[in-house]
C-alpha cells in the first residue's frame, strides 16, 4: 500500500487535509460537504465570483486554489449558478470563510458548499500551493474534510496516486445535457434578475453542450439568436435537421483530444457544409483539431479573469494590437506551431504567448480559448458574440 513519507504530525483542530499524489500532506480546517474527493489541484487568481466558479462544470474534476484570501463575503445565492451538473469537486481557501455581507445572498458559502456535496479547506497558504503549481505543474491530488479529525492518510495518498488525471479524460460526456433543450433564460439585470429569450428571434444558434456555462447561451441571446442546445454527442445529421443558422461550440472540461473523437467528425462535416461556428475554450480547441492542428497539456494552465490577450494577424483593422483582459478556465491549449496554412491565429496571450483564437481561412468559422461571457470577468470581449450572431443570415 503507498504511503506517505514523512507526513507532518496532525495539528490540534484540523479537520481538514489535502494529499498531493507526491506524498505531500498539507493540514487545514475543512468546511462544506464531508467526505473526500480526487481532483487536478489548479488556480484561481479571480478576486470575485467565487461561485460561478465552483459551478463551471469546465472545473470537473478539478480541485481550485483560490489566491485571493477573502472567499464567502457576498454568501451564496440561487442566480449565481453557471451550471447544475457536476463541477470542481472542492477548493481550497487562505482565511476562514467569510461571513457573507450582501443583500443578494440567501445563504453562506460554507452551507452551501455543503448542500452541493463539495469539500473546503480554509487555512492553507494558497501563495505557497501556487508557487508549487507554477513551478512543478497542477498535481493530482484528494481534498479530504472530516469534523472529527480522523484520516487514512496511506488511503487517501493511494487514491490521488491511482488516479489517472485529465489527460486523455473525455469529461464532456459526465456534464452535458442528456437531451436537447431550447433556451429560455435571458441576460440578467439588478432590476429584474433574469429576463425571457424570444423563441421567434432570428438567427437560429444550435449550442452543442460540451460542459457550458449558462451564461454563454444568455450571451448569445443578448446578441439577438434564438438558441437551441443540443448534447455532446449529437450527430451531424440531427444538427442539421434543426436548419441552424449558426453552430456554437460550448467550453467543457477534460481532454480535448479525448472528446474530439467523436465530436471532431461532426465539426469537420460542419465546416465542409459552411456552416458558421463560434467556438469557446474546448469548443475552441475541437475547432482547431478538426481544422489539422493539434492540442497539448499546459503545464499550470490559465485560470483568473485578469489575462491580456492581444489581436493579432489580419481582419482587426484599426484594432489589430488592442488587448483584451479576459476571463480564463483552460489546462489545454492549441499549440500555435501546428496550426495549418488554412487557419490564423486571431488571438494570443500576453502572459505566455499561447494560442488564444483562430479563423478558418475562407469560412465563418472562428474561435477563442477564452471565455468572453465573463461570469465573472471583464467584458471587454462580449464583442465576439455581435460578431458572430451578426454574421448570420
Amino acid at each position: 500500500m503507498a504511503h506517505a513519507a514523512s507526513t507532518p504530525a496532525q495539528p490540534d483542530g484540523a479537520t481538514g487535509v489535502l494529499v498531493l499524489a507526491d506524498g505531500t500532506v498539507i493540514w487545514g480546517k475543512g468546511f462544506g460537504a464531508s467526505g473526500d474527493a480526487v481532483g487536478e489541484v489548479c488556480f484561481n487568481t479571480s478576486m470575485t465570483g467565487y461561485q460561478e466558479v465552483m459551478t463551471d462544470p469546465s472545473y470537473a474534476a478539478q480541485i481550485v486554489t483560490f489566491t485571493f484570501p477573502h472567499i464567502g463575503n457576498v454568501g451564496a445565492n440561487g442566480e449565481d449558478v453557471e451550471g447544475k451538473v457536476e463541477s470542481a469537486v472542492g477548493c481550497v481557501v487562505r482565511e476562514d470563510v467569510t461571513m457573507a455581507a450582501n443583500f443578494r445572498s440567501e445563504q453562506t458559502f460554507t452551507e452551501w458548499m455543503a448542500a452541493n456535496n463539495k469539500i473546503g479547506i480554509s487555512g492553507i497558504d494558497t501563495r505557497a500551493l501556487t508557487r508549487r503549481i507554477r513551478q512543478t505543474g497542477a498535481p493530482n491530488a484528494v481534498i479530504a474534510h472530516s469534523p472529527d479529525g480522523e484520516f487514512d492518510i496511506p488511503a487517501l495518498l493511494q487514491r490521488a496516486q491511482e488516479w489517472a488525471g485529465l489527460e486523455g479524460m473525455d469529461l464532456a460526456q459526465r456534464v452535458t445535457r442528456d437531451e436537447q433543450q431550447n433556451w429560455e433564460g435571458g441576460y440578467w439585470t439588478l432590476e429584474g434578475g433574469y429576463g425571457r429569450a424570444a423563441r421567434d428571434a432570428t438567427p437560429h444558434v444550435v449550442a452543442i453542450d460540451y460542459g457550458a456555462k449558462d451564461n454563454i447561451f444568455r450571451n448569445l441571446v443578448k446578441a439577438g439568436a434564438k438558441v437551441t442546445v443540443v448534447p455532446a454527442k449529437t450527430a451531424f445529421d440531427d444538427i442539421m435537421a434543426l436548419k441552424p443558422d449558426g453552430v456554437f461550440l460550448s467550453n467543457g472540461p477534460g481532454d480535448p483530444a479525448a472528446t474530439g473523437s467523436y465530436a471532431v467528425l461532426v465539426i469537420k462535416a460542419l465546416l465542409e457544409k459552411d456552416v458558421p461556428l463560434f467556438g469557446i475554450c474546448l469548443g475552441h480547441q475541437m475547432l482547431a483539431l478538426a481544422a489539422g492542428a493539434k492540442t497539448t497539456k499546459m503545464h499550470q494552465g490559465h485560470r483568473g479573469a485578469n489575462h491580456p490577450v492581444q489581436r493579432v494577424g489580419e481582419g482587426w483593422g484599426d484594432t489589430t494590437g488592442l488587448v483584451e483582459i479576459t476571463s480564463m478556465n483552460h489546462g489545454f491549449a492549441v499549440d500555435g506551431d501546428t496550426l495549418p496554412d488554412a487557419v490564423e491565429e486571431t488571438h494570443v496571450s500576453l502572459f505566455d504567448g499561447s494560442n488564444c483564437g483562430i479563423a478558418v481561412k475562407g469560412k465563418k468559422a472562428f474561435g477563442v480559448q477564452y471565455h468572453p461571457e465573463a461570469s465573472p470577468g471583464p467584458q471587454d470581449s462580449f464583442y465576439l458574440f455581435e460578431k458572430f450572431v451578426g454574421g448570420l443570415g
